[in-house]
């Protein structure tokens, strides 16, 4: 059997007076591409926040309720270069108008390196770590970009920046929370088409999400998550149904697949 990924037992974290994640328990192991679905404000990004060590769990019974890798109790630096994440957050902040959006690719991608945003400091970076800069962009169809600055680029080309930056150290698991969020559906086609290489070559894919559009043949697994609940947990081609989504998202919803991609929308 393949080692966990992430472990969840009995998870809950309270934000103010309100759980936003309640008892959640459950396990994704390497080589499980897995989709974590629901609605806005089901708690999937507190669930991205746990697998980060970004939030904590609360304590029950004196029992860890959060392990990564089959452990509980990571250095948060050291984690972050086995895990590699993409998000529209993280869009965000490399592109927005702060001294991030105007370092160019190569530069973000160097900076998976530091787990910093951006920041390179004189002396860091090795000839062994710009090589890999390089591999990777190369690996994501992005070496013309390395010159450019982030904030000059297209949507669809930062996010392939993005995605080189979180494969540099060749992690053990990629995390996409919402990764498409802002792309036309070019880009968004074309990244997701990435995201699937990068699952049959061999790094495990965990998709937080409410967009049904990223859900891609590679997903094997798809698990709901409602009100800081597990919803449902199973096969994709089971799981993704019209009575299924409809229940999950709290109206009518018409689901079509092809070839393992899906479609959804409200009758």
């Amino acid at each position: 059997m393949q080692e966990p990924v992430l472990e969840l037992i009995n998870a809950s974290v309270k934000k103010g007076d309100s759980l936003v994640l309640n008892g959640l328990s459950l396990t994704i192991r390497s080589g499980e591409h897995t989709a974590i679905l629901g609605p806005n404000g089901a708690g999937k990004s507190v669930l991205l926040r746990l697998l980060t060590h970004d939030d904590r769990a609360l304590e029950f019974d004196n029992q860890p309720a959060v392990r990564v890798f089959g452990d509980d109790n990571w250095n948060v630096f050291e984690l972050r270069s086995q895990l590699g994440i993409v998000s529209a957050d993280l869009h965000q902040r490399f592109v927005g108008g702060n001294s991030e959006g105007r370092i160019t690719g190569e530069a973000a991608v160097l900076s998976g390196f530091l787990a910093s945003q951006g920041v390179l400091r004189y002396g860091t970076v090795t000839d062994a770590m710009a090589d890999k800069a390089r591999e990777s962009l190369a690996r994501m169809g992005a070496a013309h970009l390395a010159a450019r600055r982030m904030n000059e680029m297209s949507s669809g080309e930062a996010r392939r920046i993005l995605l080189a930056r979180a494969l540099v150290t060749s992690p053990r698991a990629l995390i996409l929370d919402e990764p498409t969020t802002g792309l036309d559906i070019v880009a968004r086609q074309q990244f997701m088409k990435l995201v699937g290489q990068i699952a049959r070559d061999g790094t495990t894919i965990i998709l937080i999400t409410h967009h049904v559009e990223e859900i891609i043949p590679e997903i094997g697994r798809v698990i709901f998550i409602k009100k800081g609940r597990t919803a449902g947990d199973g096969p994709t081609n089971m799981m993704m149904t019209g009575p299924n989504l409809a229940e999950l998202f709290g109206g009518p919803v018409e689901v079509e697949e092809s070839g393992g991609y899906y479609t959804a929308r409200v009758r």
